[in-house]
């Protein structure tokens, strides 16, 4: 017998996109679900502008992870979530960017399913989306790219990259690597082999949309050698393209908490110090 709730109960979790980090980039109805939240389980790169609108009478759960250091592993995640979902009071899993693009977002509505909590997702603006626009990068611009691809650059339990890199090593297509700092020299020297041009720009994009944006451009074969000189840290977005050539004619972010302009300082864009 099948013991889920009938299809009109009305969700108690909510897997809720927070963006790339500018609050204003929350969709409306992260926006009021979040605002009207009991419990807010949240991960580590959600903004600290994101936090400050959760109320103030709502319970706060961090569950951040970077790599190597999980305050909380993901199957306990799944099962508080199920926990929280069966006290019937509203539950936001707050993730940052998309929770279906990389964010394990959905393991965890599987696991509310098998476990009968229903659940509803609030889709969010990806970090490629809005760091590539807040950085001045196209994806996709017709003569220099007709596709983009997402890629991981960390492999779970560290286990090495076993990605397809004939097909990535595409000049027609974009590249955009999250989580890909701790692998970037592989991640280069593999696409170089495979037989993309060593100097296809590219660009790392430190904390994308958020007042702390950086932006370094360089090409291909630099770019493990600059991540390190220009220290970037996570979280950073690595594209690599043709269509990051345009980067500087598409420049409109300011980012400066007093609205002043952008700086410029050997080829790396600093929004705010």
């Amino acid at each position: 017998m099948d013991s889920k709730p009938d299809a009109k109960t009305a969700p108690t979790v909510f897997l809720v996109g927070a963006g790339p980090g500018d609050v204003g980039l929350l969709t409306v109805k992260a926006l009021h679900l979040i605002q009207s939240a009991d419990v807010v389980v949240y991960d580590r790169l959600i903004s600290d502008e994101i936090l400050d609108i959760i109320p103030a009478g709502a319970s706060r759960i961090f569950v951040g992870k970077k790599s190597g250091q999980h305050h909380m592993p993901q199957e306990e995640i799944n099962d508080l979530l199920v926990t929280l979902g069966r006290t019937k009071r509203q539950v936001v899993r707050l993730k940052g960017g998309d929770p279906l693009v990389f964010g394990r977002g959905s393991e965890e509505a599987r696991h509310l399913d098998e476990a009968g909590v229903v659940f509803e997702i609030i889709p969010g603006i990806s970090a490629a989306i809005g760091a590539g626009a807040y950085a001045g990068i196209p994806l996709t611009h017709r003569g220099l790219a007709s596709s983009v691809r997402f890629v991981t650059g960390h492999c779970r339990e560290d286990a090495p990259l076993e990605l397809d890199w004939r097909s990535l090593a595409d000049p027609d297509t974009t590249l955009v690597v999250y989580m890909g700092l701790a692998n970037i020299g592989q991640i280069v020297e593999r696409l170089i082999n495979a037989g993309l041009a060593a100097d296809t720009p590219a660009a790392a994009v430190e904390q994308g949309t958020t007042q702390a944006q950086r932006r370094h451009l360089t090409t291909l074969q630099n770019l493990p050698a600059d991540i390190i000189s220009e220290q970037f840290i996570a979280p950073t977005l690595l594209i690599i393209g043709r269509v990051v050539a345009i980067a500087g004619t598409m420049d409109w972010y300011q980012g400066a908490a007093d609205g002043g302009p952008a700086k410029a300082e050997n080829d790396v864009l600093v929004a705010a110090q």
